[in-house]
């Protein structure tokens, strides 16, 4: 799950990493109101999912109340288009108004999971204010790992030596190590995904900020952060996957126009590389899980179809804790109940496969059915190129 700036800055100051002092505003009068409480030179900072808010035009130092209000004025409500929301942009809802600092240095922080060790790892780099995959690409030498042992966690030294080859004065080395472990603590007890800084500044009086700060935490966990669900923003997330996280079904919108209803996550995976093999292009990644009902597919159903660039679905099942049977007739009386408005094929293997079969070639309805996985791809391409046409 995304949060918002000004919300993953009250995750960092709880855990004592310094951010500067702020306000969130809904209303240009509220933006006035808090750089005027603040005093003197602002930051206002347009509040999306999204990075390259400063480079859009989302991000503005002010010397006024009055100049908050008219920047605000000229964000809220309106799209704000970034290199990572697409053309249709994202509507701004609220801006963060921050006091302004003496910047002498930019530095950039992050703590991610390393996928080839299974360990959190923190990421430091002097390169900040700049796109870490940037700096990865033509200086990685200056992108500096340490893991963290999921025993011991963050230790002092580790903290300590990234201060070092970040090039630190040893004056700000112990207090660069405990801002680090602060933020390593931050991403472990709130079960984080990502937390990221940048730019991490030194100010002129040799004081280290979280500047700019974005955190990522995981769904699975949320559970235990009764909390921090309540950051969920839903305007910033695609209502498909909000209605399938609702009837726990896993879903994520891609940009193709094959449907894909899958029942287990791997095989999801292997849907789509054989969609995209069959020279078509998944429109999603949809489990519906081992435990599939009738409801569970007709909510399938209804989110694959509110995306108008579906031109074809290809279910794609194995039957093992879900029969095979079970699964035709929820298809059955899901696509029924919904109206089957584009081509469907399906494909099913596993418990009581003939049985399943022989209920979708009974329902009536225009359903096609694949005897393997290539054959089930091939034909909603197919398919799917038809109906293009």
């Amino acid at each position: 799950m995304n949060i918002h700036e000004f919300q993953a800055k009250e995750i960092l100051r709880r855990y004592g990493v310094p951010v500067l002092a702020g306000g969130v505003a809904h209303t240009p009068e509220e933006a006035a109101a808090v750089a005027r409480k603040l005093g003197g030179t602002v930051v206002v900072k347009a509040q999306i999912h999204a990075g390259g808010r400063g480079k859009a035009g989302g991000v503005k130092v002010v010397p006024s109340p009055e100049a908050a209000a008219d920047f605000a004025r000229g964000l809220l409500g309106k799209p704000l288009v970034t290199h990572q929301t697409g053309p249709e942009g994202r509507v701004v809802r609220r801006v963060l108004i921050e006091s302004g600092c003496e910047i002498a240095r930019e530095l950039y922080l992050g703590v991610v999971v390393d996928r080839a060790t299974g360990r959190a790892s923190v990421i430091a780099s002097p390169e900040g204010g700049v796109e870490i995959e940037e700096v990865a690409a033509k200086s990685p030498e200056k992108i500096f790992h340490e893991s963290i042992d999921p025993l011991i966690g963050f230790a002092p030294y580790q903290g300590r030596r990234l201060a070092f080859r970040l090039g630190l004065p040893k004056d700000l080395v112990n207090k660069a190590a405990a801002f680090i472990a602060n933020v390593a603590r931050a991403f472990q007890e709130s079960d984080a995904a990502m937390v990221e800084i940048n730019p991490l500044v030194v100010t002129r009086t040799g004081e280290l900020v979280a500047l700019d700060a974005k955190v990522s935490l995981d769904d699975n966990a949320l559970f235990r952060h009764a909390d921090l669900r309540e950051y969920r923003d839903e305007h910033e997330e695609d209502p498909r996957e909000t209605a399938a996280a609702k009837h726990e079904l896993s879903y994520i919108a891609l940009s193709g126009n094959i449907g894909c209803m899958v029942n287990g996550a791997g095989l999801a995976m292997a849907t789509m590389d054989i969609v995209k093999y069959a020279g078509g292009e998944p429109a999603n990644f949809l489990d519906v899980g081992g435990g599939a009902n009738t409801e569970k597919v007709r909510e399938a159903f209804r989110i694959l179809l509110s995306d108008t660039s579906v031109k074809a679905i290809f279910i794609n099942v194995f039957g093992g804790i879900l029969r095979c049977d079970v699964f035709a007739e929820g298809v059955v009386e899901a696509a029924r109940q919904v109206g089957l408005g584009v081509p469907l094929v399906v494909r099913m293997e596993g418990t009581n496969v003939q049985r399943g079969k022989e209920i979708l070639a009974a329902s009536g309805l225009a359903i096609e059915s694949a005897a393997d996985m290539a054959e089930g791809a091939r034909l909603a391409v197919a398919a799917a190129k038809r109906v293009r046409a």
